[in-house]
């Protein structure tokens, strides 16, 4: 009896079975059952040929034009030429001593052609490809078609290799089918008749073999619902053993240093963050982990909401943390939560107050005694609060009670990253991880429910509108008045920033902390993209700066220019666009001690405008500066704009956001910016992200689309479907555990978390 586990020689014969493995690693029939059709072709339907890309392998629908024979200089050789046509465009085949293909290949008729799209004289061709004629009766036995003639009108189109056309796909699937009786099914028969669901194995048959676009969605509805259900199992059964881990619960004092900075706050807080604190409040007092993600807008007070649930943990008697991706954000924390407490942070010194705590800062450039300082101040529990970067996770630092982790731009640290902080301590800590733009992963575990999620949605009183907009390099006018924008702000009495991709003199990169490019465009290497940049110099012609050529291929493998540099970028704008004016860089490469003091200078009004790299995305707050260009701006993803985009206009005056791009108008890089320019939400700039870059793998460590657990379900578009699954999969976790009544289910769910998986999820 034939089921999912037996192995495909066994059906279609080792030779066929040997080819499946090799090209496409299809071993068993459960692998070729799941293999599904990429698209499907209705007769008489022809593939746009005007998409085919070279080096694709491709199945297509077209109809024969010409055929040309002629002899080759061997002898008794020729080579036969075949135009076909979509209607619209040509492709040209070309067989190599095929010449009975010509008896079959006359004008007029219709066939699928496969093969490796090439490329000769300027012209996409195929060669040697692959036919199949969809005119069963008059095909000839080498045509491989005839004997397999379709039963519908759908021809489903499979992911095929060079040896391997899709044809012979679906002719192994339909042996398959045809000796299938019936198959495990991992939906429970309770959640099939709710919804209205067909079986497994009439799924699979609707979706390989259908007679109409009916038949394909319902197939594939029943499909998405394993997927989803599978995973919301896995995730559910996650939930369930962390409210059976046990976690010392954090009950904090209702006099202590949380009441005390409430009361002397300058500020009323939002509704929003108070309500947000109340739950985290709440859940730090069970006796099992907390595990919440905090997002929200740009400026919606996420620290401050950040810096009570530390104070509540304080005030419970244990120690807090927030763990920064890098030293200039990890600075700026420690100076923004010093700010906030005044005396309540000043605990040892002079004019601390009377429940006093004390904050300490750790990163890996700090000198050895005053890392010895800080460590022991860690270890004794006399620092309450903990500021720092990945020189937190390193061994030699020990907590006296940890007691809740805070991780900011929690996208910038791996799961293995975030887990060996959390191991710091006896017991699990309670975790808080903060996002201003969730990326697409952010979204994917969002929306299936792995993390409880709060959601800041006001902006504090005081915080001013930002308008952004797209300046073309090409159109010099818009660019002089860029720049004409940043010297009125700044006669205004306002302060600008310049942001580049890269730091400049053979760094390609700019300061991309670890997982940077998961969040960069979906072609970035690195977090940054090859490109371009025209000349900042207003009276300069493209490619100059200065008077000077800037080498078009210096830091670029694909000859064209590179992106911005602040090091290249901020001496020729002292003496072009920003002469008189206090300029300064900002980067990854200079001292911590000199980070510092610019950072102090900028924002105590000393310099004008702040060439930097990426190293000013989160956490900076210079109310008083309103203007921001984005050099490059096409280099960065979306999610990165709209952080960059958050540093300006968080005083009283309104903020300027200028995206500075040699895109062309309509291509994709454009619309990107133009979509990031439309809108400052958040969550739709986040949707946007997911919609273009796709989840990433779901259970795994991919942050990109690249590799994914979901063959068919789509986040932005089955929500209703995924939440549904969530539902079914808690209530039974809340009732069955461990699948003891849905065997089928429990083996769906042990094949897709293996050992890496379930490892990584645990840590997740």
């Amino acid at each position: 009896m034939i089921d999912q586990t037996t192995r495909l020689r066994d059906v279609v014969g080792a030779a066929t079975a040997t080819a499946l493995a090799d090209a496409l690693s299809l071993e068993t029939s459960g692998d070729l059952l799941a293999h599904l059709p990429r698209r499907y072709h209705e007769r008489g339907e022809l593939t746009d040929l005007a998409n085919l890309a070279v080096g694709e392998v491709v199945t297509v629908q077209a109809q024969v034009v010409s055929v040309k024979r002629r002899p080759m200089r061997e002898r008794r050789r020729s080579m036969l030429t075949v135009t076909v046509t979509d209607g619209s465009h040509n492709l040209l085949l070309t067989f190599f001593n095929q010449v009975w293909q010509e008896r079959n290949l006359r004008q007029g008729v219709t066939a699928l052609f496969a093969g490796k799209v090439e490329e000769y004289r300027g012209r996409r061709q195929l060669t040697n490809p692959e036919v199949h004629l969809l005119d069963a009766e008059s095909a000839d036995p080498g045509t491989h078609g005839g004997a397999e003639s379709f039963a519908s009108g759908l021809v489903p189109i499979y992911p095929s290799a060079v040896k391997l056309p899709s044809w012979k796909i679906g002719s192994c699937v339909r042996i398959l089918l045809a000796g299938l009786t019936e198959l495990d099914d991992p939906l429970p028969a309770a959640i099939r008749d709710k919804y209205r669901l067909v079986g497994l194995l009439d799924a699979y048959r609707l979706v390989h073999q259908p007679s109409s676009w009916a038949e394909v969605a319902r197939g594939r509805l029943r499909l998405k619902w394993d997927e989803a259900l599978i995973l919301q199992v896995a995730l559910a059964r996650r939930r369930l053993d962390n409210e059976q881990t046990a976690a010392t619960a954090r009950v904090p004092r209702a006099d202590g240093l949380l009441a005390a900075f409430d009361a002397a706050l300058p500020f009323p807080l939002t509704a929003g963050q108070r309500a947000v604190g109340e739950t985290i409040k709440a859940e730090i007092a069970r006796p099992f982990p907390m595990h919440r993600l905090l997002q929200g807008e740009v400026g919606s007070g996420k620290t401050v909401v950040a810096l009570r649930a530390m104070l509540a943990a304080v005030d419970a008697g244990g120690q807090a943390v927030l763990l920064a991706p890098t030293e200039t954000l990890a600075s700026q924390h420690l100076r923004s939560l010093r700010n906030l407490l005044g005396p309540l942070g000043q605990a040892g010194e002079l004019d601390a107050a009377p429940l006093a705590t004390r904050i300490v800062l750790v990163t890996g450039s700090l000198g050895v005694r005053s890392r010895r300082e800080a460590l022991g101040a860690v270890a004794d529990g006399s620092a309450g609060l903990v500021v720092g970067t990945h020189a937190l996770l390193e061994e030699s630092v020990t907590f006296r009670d940890l007691a809740l982790v805070v991780v900011d731009e929690q996208h910038r640290f791996g799961v293995e990253q975030r887990d060996a902080l959390r191991s710091r301590s006896a017991r699990p800590p309670h975790v808080l991880v903060m996002t201003a733009t969730p990326i697409p992963r952010t979204v994917a575990m969002t929306v299936f429910g792995d993390l409880e999620v709060s959601t800041l949605t006001e902006l504090p009183a005081g915080r001013s509108p930002i308008a952004s907009f797209v300046v073309p390099a090409t159109n010099k006018v818009w660019t002089d008045r860029m720049w004409g924008r940043v010297r009125d702000e700044v006669a205004k009495g306002h302060q600008a920033y310049v942001v580049c991709p890269r730091i400049g003199e053979d760094d390609a990169a700019a300061d991309a902390p670890p997982d940077a490019a998961a969040d960069a465009p979906p072609d970035a290497a690195d977090g940054v993209l090859p490109g371009s940049l025209a000349a900042f110099s207003g009276g300069a012609p493209p490619g100059m700066i200065d008077g000077d050529t800037w080498d078009a291929t210096a830091g670029s493998e694909d000859g064209r220019r590179p992106s911005a540099a602040v090091l290249d970028l901020l001496p020729a704008l002292r003496d072009t666009e920003l002469v008189g004016l206090r300029a300064a860089a900002l980067h990854g490469r200079l001292r911590p001690d000199d980070k510092d003091e610019v950072m102090t200078k900028f924002a105590a009004g000393d310099i004008d405008v702040l060439v930097a790299t990426t190293v000013i995305e989160v956490g900076v707050d210079v109310p008083n500066a309103t203007v921001m260009v984005i050099a490059d701006a096409d280099r960065f993803g979306i999610s990165q704009l709209h952080q960059l985009r958050g540093r300006v206009g968080r005083g009283s005056a309104p903020g300027w956001c200028l995206l500075y791009t040699e895109a062309e108008h309509g291509s994709p890089a454009w619309e990107r910016l133009a979509a990031v320019a439309a809108t400052a939400d958040g969550a739709q700039l986040a949707r946007l992200d997911l919609a273009q870059r796709r989840e990433g793998d779901v259970l795994g460590a991919a942050q990109s689309g690249g590799r994914r657990s979901l063959r068919l379900l789509e986040l932005l578009k089955d929500e209703e479907l995924i939440r549904s699954a969530r539902d079914e999969a808690t209530a039974l976790m809340r009732v069955d555990p461990q699948l003891s009544a849905q065997p089928a289910l429990a083996a769906a769910l042990a094949a897709t978390l293996d050992e890496s998986t379930a490892a990584y999820l645990e840590k997740g």
